[in-house]
This record gives C-alpha cells, structure tokens and sequence, in this order.
C-alpha cells in the first residue's frame, strides 16, 4: 500500500525497509497524547479560520472517539503502519473522509513527533516525581523509629565514628530530594511547545502557536523552529537525572546487600522481596537489590545511547532521532519498576539493633570523641589526636576497648584524663551531643524529617 507521504516517491519501500524503518512498536505507547495534540491542533486551526469550522468540529469529535476506542481496546493499534501519528491520521481519514485530511495543515512529523514526546515524559516525569516522594516518606517513617538506634558509620569502609540509623537514613533521602528537584528542573524546560515549528521553518499559515500551547498544557511555545524539531536535550536531561537517581538508588542497594549479608546482619529483608538459592538451602537473596544495582547501568547506557546519536547531527530534523524513544521510554520504564520494589523492600525491612549497637562497640568508633575531650582540657587537637592514637594502638595490642580501659592506664597517657572521660566517650552521649546543624543526634533526625515532609506536602 502507498504511504501517505507518497509524492516525490511512489511511497513503496520494501518489507525489510519497512520493518526498519517503522517505530510503532515503540512510539504507539504515546497514542494519548498524538491525539489530545491533534485535537488541540484542530481547534487552533478552526479558530484560526485555517479549515472550516464544520470540518475542524467533525475532526474533533472523531478523533475523541479513536482515543476512546483505543483506551477501551475497541480498537486495536495496527503494528503494520509506520508510526502512531500515520496509524491515527489513517484512521481518522477512513472514518469521516476527506475532511479528515485537513488535520495535518500547518504541522509535520517533526513538530508533531517532538510535540507528543514532551507532553508523554512530562506526565512520566511527575509519575516518577510522586513515586520517589513517596519512598522518601517510607524513609523517614524509618528514619523516626530508629532515631536513637547507634551503629557505626564507615569512612573507607572502615569503622569512622557513631552515628544513629535514623540519620544514615535520612542521607538518602536528602540525595532523593535533589533529584526530585532535577526532575522537575527538567520538566520545566521540557514544557515549550514546539507544534507549529512545522517540518523546521515554521509555516505561512496564520497559526497560533500561543493558544495551541496553552491548550495543551505548555508554559509556552519554542521560539525557533528549527530548535524546536531537531534537539533532544530535554530527553536528555530526564535521563541524566534519572541516571544520577538510579546511582541513589544503587549505592543504598548496596549497603542493603551487606546490611543483610551475615557478616553485618544490620538488616533483614522481606521474604517477598529476596529468593533462594537453587542449590544451596540456607541462602536467602537479596537479589530485588541487587536487580536495582544492575539495572542502573542500564540507565545508564540509555544515556550514553541518546548521546551518541545526537552527538553529529546537524540541523536541522534527522531520521537518526526516531532512535530517541526506546531509550527514554526504557529509562522511564526501568526507574518506575525499580521504585516500586524499592518503596514496599524497605517499609517491610526488619532492623537488627543489637548487631547494629555491637559493631558500634567494636572498632574505637569513639576515639575522635576521647581527642576532643581532651582538647576539652586545653590540649592542641594535635597533640590529642597523636595521644588518642597512641591509647588506641595500646587497647589493640591488649585487647582492650576505650570505654572499659582502667583510668589509670589512661592517666599513664596523660595527666588530664579523669572520670568524667567515660561520660565523654560513651556512644549514646556522642550521638545526643552531635547537635550542629544537619548531625546525627536523634534531634537532628526530628528536625531533618519535619523539613523533608514539610517540602513534600507543599
């Protein structure tokens, strides 16, 4: 069958070619908005006086009913045509005529393939938006119930200093924030309509760019036409800040991957969100997490996928971006399931705080605090620190630990030590006594979750 941009070619390719060439398999998800676009386009057009105003209504309304069908499976999206603007233009011209062919007047593919990619993301965007919220909320239930929970925070991977887990939390979701934030940064930009950009020179018609826009949902219009149609940088920038979200995501999968491994046993996952092995009866999976820590490079290969296609086009449209889509759909796609495991794995996850409280009382995770106690006497930090290390090297060697060690063997050290030392060194008083701004007391967890829901509920 001849194509409808048959012309200046007969329209006739070749099976294989038209398999190549088609992107329906990818595109038809977006059925919703090529039409809710094509009917804001026919009212500009009838307001406009472009069309009759007959014609544009009898457009309207047969287009109203395609998405209706659609939606209710009434009719079933032909795989075999070439895209699903083609797919819709078709339909409608085979249910009300010729009139039906007025609907393209002063737009093309270009505009229109861009129009209907903005309007998709930007309703993925917001879903993506509210999902990530929605852990953080999770997170900071969490992060309350464990406020006062001690567990030694790492540096290197080595045992640093105490902290509580409600805090440690809460650092993810601070980072989650963030990328809220560059999601809807993103969003911004991605709300110009570029419909009426045409095929890249604009149009002689006398459209109305503004009003098309602004039935559409647009803050406003793209002011250069070949702009418009020839750039995806706002499907790039979503998939930068859905990489940088999914590098969150991973590096928290991690920790719970050995949080839950049996030399931390800090935390247990949900059975239903952990397997077993094939072989060996007593393991127990974290495999949800570590399916987030793996797909994360498949985000971000969609990045660098989209890169590399836009990366030697000149101006202006190209047929190399129809290749744009698979990547930002599988984006989308892999971070909303990657969400929903997320958000119900760490609402159902168990906390061991014993094991948590016993690693913390391992390590000298308290020495730094034994240095300022003495800074406290007037010593140079310094010199402190050098004497601190000094005891510690001596507990090693003996055996011993920080908060037991006999204060005479401290006073062997230095003359400044005296009773009150134990207080100073004593876990639950370093964690309550971290009170600068954004530290890890059980006050600060209070203070840094009544911020984050106070942004969330705005």
């Amino acid at each position: 069958m001849a194509k409808m941009w048959a012309g200046r070619t007969k329209g006739e390719t070749d099976r294989i070619a038209d398999e190549f060439n088609s992107s329906i398999r990818i595109d038809s998800r977006m059925y919703r908005e090529d039409i809710t676009g094509s009917i804001a386009h026919a009212k500009m057009l009838k307001q406009q006086g472009i069309i009759p105003a007959e014609a544009a209504d009898h457009i309207t309304a047969a287009l109203e009913q395609i998405l209706n069908d659609i939606a209710d499976g009434t009719l079933a999206i032909d795989m075999e045509s070439e895209d699903i603007h083609m797919f819709v233009e078709q339909v409608l011209t085979e249910r009300i005529g010729e009139e039906g062919k007025m609907l393209h007047t002063a737009r093309s593919r270009n505009d229109q393939v861009a129009l209907d990619t903005r309007m998709y993301l930007r309703t993925q965007t917001e879903e993506i938006r509210n999902e990530i919220g929605e852990l953080i909320r999770v997170l900071c239930e969490k992060a309350s119930g464990y406020r006062e929970t001690i567990l030694p925070g790492y540096t290197h991977m080595q045992r640093a200093q105490p902290i509580v887990f409600g805090h440690h939390l809460l650092a993810y979701g601070w980072m989650l924030m963030r990328d809220r934030e560059r999601l809807e940064d993103a969003a911004k930009r991605m709300n110009r309509s570029p419909i009426g950009a045409c095929a890249l020179a604009g149009t002689t018609y006398p459209t109305d760019r503004m009003y098309e826009a602004e039935l559409l949902g647009f803050d406003d219009a793209a002011y250069n036409s070949m702009d418009a149609v020839s750039d995806r940088d706002f499907c790039l920038e979503l998939l930068s800040a859905l990489s940088i979200h999914m590098m969150h995501l991973s590096r928290f999968c991690e920790e719970l991957i050995l949080w839950s491994s049996w030399e931390f046993k800090f935390v247990e996952l949900d059975d239903a969100y952990t397997t077993g092995s094939s072989i060996m009866p007593q393991k127990k999976n974290p495999d949800m997490a570590e399916l987030v820590r793996g797909k994360t490079g498949r985000v971000y290969g969609d990045l660098m996928s989209l890169l590399t296609v836009m990366k030697g086009l000149p101006l202006a449209y190209n047929k190399d971006m129809q290749e744009d889509k698979e990547p930002v759909f599988d984006a989308v796609d892999t971070v909303k399931m990657c969400l929903s495991v997320m958000t119900p794995m760490i609402r159902t996850m168990k906390v061991n705080e014993e094991n948590m409280r016993e690693a913390a009382g391992r390590g000298f995770i308290n020495a730094t605090d034994l240095a300022d106690y003495l800074t406290g006497k007037g010593m140079p930090f310094r010199d402190a620190y050098r004497i601190c290390g000094r005891i510690t090297a001596w507990c090693i060697q003996n055996d011993q630990i920080l908060e037991t060690l006999p204060l005479d063997v401290y006073r062997q050290f230095s003359e400044l030590f005296e009773e009150d030392l134990y207080e100073a060194i004593d876990l639950a008083n370093i964690v309550r006594k971290r009170t600068s701004t954004g530290g890890t007391s059980p006050d600060s967890v209070d203070q840094q979750i009544g911020l984050i829901l106070a942004e969330l509920n705005q």
